[in-house]
C-alpha cells in the first residue's frame, strides 16, 4: 500500500515537470559539438543528434539528402528560456560563415535555427537581429520553420562521452579523447572566441577576448 501511494505521489510530481519541457532544434556544424555545448547549459535536460531540413524521409550519416546535422534540445523554460537558449546557441557558432563551420565544410555543416511555431520564429528572428547589432556584421544563420527531425545513429549520440577506443589520425585512443582532439584541431573554440569575444560560449561558459 505504501509503495503504491508513493508511486502515485511521485507520478503527480513528475507530470508538471514533463508539461514544462520544451524543444528547440539547432544546426551548428558538427552535431557532436553542438550536443556538447548545449548539454553544458543549466536547464537543458537532454540532447539528441540528428538530421533535419532536407528531403529524404530516412536520412543517414552516409546519405542525408540536403539535411543538416542538427541537435534536438529538450529544456526546462522555468530554468532557461527559449530566448536565452537561442542567444547562447548563436554564441557557440560562427554566425558569419555560410560555407559550413570551422574545419567542416559543405551544406551538411551549415548553421540554422529551426523554429517550431510563430513564438519561436519571432524569438529566433529577434536573436538574429540582436546578433547583427552586436557584431556589426551580416549574420548568415537563417531561421527556418521546423518540420521533421530524424535521430542520428546510436554511435553519434553523446559521442563526446564515449569510453571505447577508436582508431583516428591521433592514434588508437578513447573516443572522448578523440573528440577533444578533433574539436581543438578543427579550431572551433578559437574561432568562436574570435567572432564573439567575451560573449563567446564554449562548453556552456562565457569566453574571453584572449
Amino acid at each position: 500500500m505504501r509503495k503504491t501511494l508513493l508511486a502515485a505521489i511521485l507520478a503527480m510530481i513528475a507530470i508538471p515537470n514533463m508539461a514544462r519541457a520544451e524543444t528547440a532544434v539547432f544546426a551548428g556544424g558538427c552535431f557532436w559539438c553542438v550536443e556538447t555545448d548545449m548539454d553544458a547549459l543549466k536547464g537543458v535536460t537532454s540532447t539528441t543528434s540528428g538530421y533535419t531540413g532536407g528531403t529524404l524521409k530516412t536520412p543517414t550519416y552516409e546519405n542525408h539528402g540536403g539535411h543538416l546535422e542538427a541537435v534536438k534540445v529538450e529544456f526546462d523554460p522555468a530554468i532557461i528560456s527559449y530566448d536565452a537558449l537561442v542567444a547562447r546557441f548563436l554564441r557557440t557558432i560562427d554566425v558569419t560563415d555560410s560555407g559550413g563551420q570551422f574545419c567542416d565544410r559543405g551544406d551538411s555543416y551549415k548553421t540554422a535555427i529551426f523554429a517550431a511555431g510563430p513564438k519561436q520564429l519571432a524569438s529566433a528572428k529577434a536573436a538574429i537581429k540582436d546578433a547583427n547589432a552586436t557584431l556589426g556584421k551580416r549574420i548568415v544563420t537563417p531561421v527556418k520553420p521546423f518540420s521533421a527531425f530524424t535521430d542520428a545513429e546510436d554511435y553519434h549520440q553523446n559521442y563526446y562521452l564515449g569510453k571505447k577506443r577508436v582508431l583516428t589520425r591521433f592514434g588508437w585512443i578513447k573516443q572522448s579523447d578523440a573528440y577533444k582532439r578533433y574539436r581543438e584541431a578543427c579550431g572551433r573554440d578559437a574561432r568562436v572566441k574570435k567572432v564573439w569575444g567575451r560573449q563567446a560560449y564554449t562548453d556552456g561558459k562565457a569566453g574571453s577576448d584572449s
